[in-house]
C-alpha cells in the first residue's frame, strides 16, 4: 500500500525504508560516519533520513555560516515526541549553527481554529519554557518568533505565493474546493519559516536544516521547489565544464555573471544568450571539478543577492523516527493517553508509565521461555529516545529483555522513577526559563 505522508493527519510509518524508495529520502546511515560527535538520535538510528544534509555537514566542519530551523504548532500540550525536535534543534545551535524556532500560529488558526490568544499561551507555556529549559540559548541571528509577529516571514510567504499555484499546493496537501484560503496561507507561511533564515536580515543565504518527522516532508519538498524557483541562476557541472544557467535572470544580471566569472580565472568563460559555460578549467593544486562548482555556485549567490535577487539555497532535512504512543500507535496531542506531558505531573506521568504497552510476552513463564521484543516497547522507547545516555546501558538492557532475564515489571518501576525524576528537574528549569524570557524578546 502506498505511504501518504499528511502534516495534519495521522500517520504512522510501519517501514521507514520505504521513504528511501518512495520519496527520496537519503538514509543518514550514509553520513553518520562523517560526523565526529553525533547526537544520540544519530548514533541510535532514530534520525533515519535526510535531504540534503551534506551540505549542512560540511559547513558546520568548515566552520561556515549555516543554520537549523524548526516550529511547533500551538494546538495542545508539548510532550516528549516534541522534545525530540526541541533537542535536534538545540544541538545544531551548539554546532555553531543560527537557530531559529517558530510559533505556527497562523498554522494553528487557520487549521484548527484554535483563538489568538489561545496560541500565545500554548506558544510560550508549553513550547517556548521547555525549548529554553532544555537549552535553546539566545544569540546574535537565534530567534524564538510567533508566525503572525514576523514581518519578514509574513511578507516572505507573499513573496513565495506568486511562484506557487492552487492546482499544484492542492496536489500535495489534498486541498479541496471546501479547504480555507487562509490553510492554504499557512502552507506559504511555513515555506517562509524555512526559508528566511537566509534573508539578508538574517546573515544571507546558507544552508539551514528542518528538523522533523517524515510526515513534513511535503513542507520541504514544496518549500526546496519554491527555492529552486526563486533562484535567477542554476549551476552546473556538464562532464568536464561547468555551466551556469540562466533563469529569467535580466541581460544586466547575465552580464555581470560573465564578469565576475571571468575574474575568477578558473577557465575561459563563454557567454550564449541564456547560459555561460566555464571550460578548460584552470583548478588549483588539490582542487577537485565538484569544488570549482561549489565556488562558483557561492560567487552566483553573491551576485544575485548583490541585485536584489533571494540566492535561496534549497533547504536540507533530517527525518526522526515517530516514538510511539503509551496505547500504542504515533504519539498524539490529540491523544492524552497516548503521551507525557513536559508539564505533566510528574507523579502521574509515572503511573502512565506503569500502565503503558510493552514488548512483553503474556505471562511470565512465556517472558522467560521467548524473551521479550524492546523494539515493540513503549518502555523501552522513552529510554532509547530520552532517558538514557550511556549506549553500552541499553544494549545491556537489550539483551537482558531479549534473554528473558530481565521482567517488565522491573523496567516500568526503572523508568516511571527516571521519568519523575527528569520532570522535577525540567519543570524547576522552566521556571527559571520564565524569568529569562526578556533574553529572548518574549514578554508574558
Amino acid at each position: 500500500m502506498e505511504t501518504r505522508l499528511d502534516p495534519w493527519g495521522a500517520v504512522h510509518v510501519e517501514d521507514y525504508t520505504k521513504l528511501f524508495e518512495e520519496f527520496g529520502i537519503s538514509s543518514f546511515d550514509d553520513i553518520l560516519p562523517e560526523l565526529v560527535d553525533p547526537h544520540r538520535y544519530m548514533r541510535r538510528k532514530i534520525i533515519f533520513g535526510h535531504r540534503n544534509y551534506d551540505a549542512v555537514l560540511a559547513a558546520m566542519k568548515s566552520g561556515r555560516p549555516f543554520a537549523v530551523m524548526s516550529g511547533f504548532m500551538p494546538t495542545g500540550r508539548a510532550h516528549f515526541g516534541h522534545m525530540m525536535v526541541m533537542n535536534e534543534i538545540i544541538w545544531h545551535q551548539q554546532q555553531g549553527g543560527d537557530a531559529f524556532a517558530a510559533v505556527a500560529d497562523m498554522e494553528a488558526h487557520a487549521v484548527r481554529g484554535i483563538s489568538w490568544e489561545r496560541c500565545r499561551q500554548f506558544g510560550i507555556e508549553e513550547y517556548i519554557l521547555s525549548l529554553i529549559a532544555l537549552g535553546f540559548q539566545p544569540k546574535e541571528n537565534s530567534h524564538i518568533y510567533f508566525q503572525s509577529k514576523n514581518y519578514d516571514v509574513r511578507n516572505l510567504a507573499f513573496e513565495l505565493g506568486i511562484e506557487a499555484n492552487f492546482s499544484e499546493v492542492s496536489a500535495i496537501y489534498g486541498f479541496s474546493g471546501e479547504t480555507c484560503i487562509s490553510h492554504m496561507e499557512s502552507v506559504m507561511a511555513q515555506s517562509a519559516d524555512i526559508l528566511h533564515p537566509q534573508l539578508e536580515e538574517y546573515g544571507g543565504p546558507k544552508p539551514v536544516v528542518i528538523p522533523v518527522g517524515a510526515d513534513q516532508d511535503p513542507h520541504i519538498k514544496l518549500t526546496r521547489d519554491l527555492a529552486y524557483r526563486m533562484r535567477r541562476f542554476l549551476v552546473e557541472r556538464r562532464g568536464d565544464y561547468i555551466s551556469v544557467r540562466g533563469k529569467a535572470a535580466s541581460q544586466e544580471l547575465m552580464q555581470a555573471a560573465e564578469s565576475a566569472l571571468r575574474g575568477t580565472g578558473l577557465g575561459q568563460v563563454k557567454r550564449y544568450e541564456e547560459h555561460i559555460d566555464i571550460t578548460d578549467l584552470q583548478l588549483r593544486e588539490g582542487q577537485r571539478i565538484d569544488e570549482a562548482q561549489q565556488e562558483i555556485e557561492e560567487l552566483i549567490i553573491r551576485l544575485e543577492t548583490e541585485h536584489g535577487e533571494y540566492g535561496f539555497i534549497p533547504p536540507a532535512s533530517i527525518y526522526h523516527r515517530f516514538m510511539t504512543g503509551l496505547t500504542g500507535g504515533k504519539m498524539s496531542s490529540s491523544k492524552p493517553e497516548s503521551y507525557i506531558a513536559l508539564t505533566e505531573d510528574p507523579k502521574e506521568a509515572a503511573g502512565k508509565i506503569m500502565r503503558a504497552i510493552t514488548g512483553g510476552r503474556q505471562s511470565l513463564a512465556e517472558q522467560k521461555k521467548l524473551g521479550g521484543e524492546p523494539d515493540k516497547c513503549t518502555i523501552y522507547e522513552f529510554l532509547l529516545f530520552h532517558l538514557s545516555e550511556d549506549d553500552k546501558e541499553l544494549l545491556e538492557l537489550d539483551a537482558e529483555c531479549r534473554s528473558g532475564r530481565r521482567m517488565c515489571g522491573n523496567c516500568k518501576k526503572d523508568v516511571a522513577e527516571r521519568i519523575k525524576r527528569f520532570l522535577d528537574e525540567h519543570q524547576q528549569a522552566r521556571e527559571e526559563a520564565r524569568e529569562r524570557l526578556p533574553e529572548f524578546g518574549i514578554r508574558l
